[in-house]
């Protein structure tokens, strides 16, 4: 990571503030429109795999454009992917209200999808670059994944809310206003010089970055805990169902779940002088896999909300260290590549692991997916342990152009 000039500008506080603005903007147009286009699909009398189908493009987009959205960025910097993301967005929303029929709702959720996951990228890339030094990584990392979790509140209550008050045409209406929201609250930031890149006459490919153990190891883990997010949101339902819990109990179980993980990144920025990226994720990883181990043998509500209350915490506390993380072992001039990677990753799981958390749930039980699951992310601990990053990268300076 490259310690800002004397000529950079410097993110304040205000700034970061007006940063995690408009990503929750942006975010709630997408999480209100991944709500409300499926109840409407539904109430047109579309069937459940129908639904699930529409589901998924919202994730499936993310896949695809993660790397030349990641490019993009490296190469026009922050505001310009950001604006583009903002005007798809609003389409996507505004073209749902114009004419609400399925095919639309399909490419309304490729639309808002792609947009939300191509301005993350720029969002983080442009937070990673304005940090003075690894402290100041993992505190502005937190406080920005405080965003979408907020945004994941404000959306389907907004939509919700709108839906009985007036109906789908003026709920996507609303919505497509949001994204112009995120433009209000972003547009004065100032971009940071752009990242000179040594002409060395040879042809950098995205998938050199794999030949990085580092950064090998970084998607492992990263894969592996957000399987874990995606099980634990995928089977709690189902365990709560044969345990004879009522829908609002096991809704509080899930609710107790986001709240903690909420609740640790508010406390990491207060700790990030002490906290040791590579530590904090190897702990993470052991006491997972400890909570899927016993998730199983809670029968009880209350028991169930006190592990999912504690998962929550633990996997809570990895992201910001994860992308501290990848910032320090990527050449600047290619953290947009590599958060590319990364996002395409996220969604590949998201998209995949739970048709396949399902298939194995129905064969071989919803105890054994736990156990599984848990297993594969106590051996990816030691991967996790070795993410320490190379003296000089911890020191400051750039990893090694790939």
């Amino acid at each position: 990571m490259n310690t800002p000039d004397a000529e950079s500008p410097r993110l304040t506080q205000w700034g970061l503030t007006r940063l995690i603005a408009g990503h929750i903007s942006l975010h709630a147009c997408m999480a209100g429109m991944r709500m409300a286009a499926p109840l409407m699909a539904l109430r047109e009398g579309y069937s459940p795999l129908a639904v699930g189908f529409l589901l998924s493009l919202f994730a499936l987009t993310q896949v695809f454009l993660a790397l030349p959205a990641g490019r993009f960025a490296d190469r026009h910097g922050f505001k310009r992917p950001v604006g583009l993301a903002v005007a798809v967005a609003s389409s996507g929303a505004a073209l749902a209200c114009a004419l609400p029929v399925f095919p639309v709702l399909c490419l309304s959720a490729l639309m808002t999808g792609g947009a939300m996951g191509a301005a993350s990228i720029s969002l983080q890339r442009f937070v990673g670059r304005s940090a003075q030094n690894t402290t100041q990584l993992k505190s502005m990392f937190s406080w920005l994944s405080i965003g979408p979790a907020l945004a994941n509140f404000v959306g389907p209550l907004t939509a919700g809310l709108l839906i009985d008050l007036g109906g789908f045409r003026l709920t996507f209406f609303c919505l497509a206003t949001f994204p112009l929201m995120t433009w209000a609250w972003v547009r004065h930031t100032r971009e940071l010089p752009a990242v000179t890149v040594a002409a060395d006459g040879k042809k950098r490919r995205a998938w050199d970055l794999m030949r990085q153990p580092m950064m090998r190891r970084l998607l492992l883990v990263n894969w592996l805990l957000s399987s874990c997010w995606d099980v634990h949101t995928f089977i709690v339902p189902v365990l709560g169902h044969e345990r004879g819990l009522s829908a609002s109990s096991i809704g509080a179980i899930l609710g107790g779940f986001a709240l903690a993980a909420t609740g640790v990144r508010v406390a990491i920025p207060l700790l990030a002088a002490h906290a040791r990226e590579w530590v904090v994720v190897t702990g993470a990883m052991l006491s997972t896999a400890l909570l899927f181990a016993a998730y199983p043998f809670m029968h009880s509500a209350a028991a169930m909300a006190t592990c999912s209350a504690l998962l929550g915490l633990s996997l809570g506390s990895v992201q910001p260290m994860i992308m501290s993380t990848l910032h320090q072992i990527t050449p600047e001039a290619r953290h947009g590549e590599a958060l590319g990677f990364r996002l395409m990753a996220i969604n590949a799981s998201s998209v995949v692991m739970p048709l396949l958390f399902g298939t194995a749930g129905a064969v071989l039980g919803v105890s054994l997916v736990f156990w599984t699951v848990g297993g594969a992310v106590a051996l990816g601990a030691r991967s996790a342990w070795r993410l320490r990053p190379p003296p000089k990268a911890a020191a400051g300076s750039t990893p090694a152009a790939l």
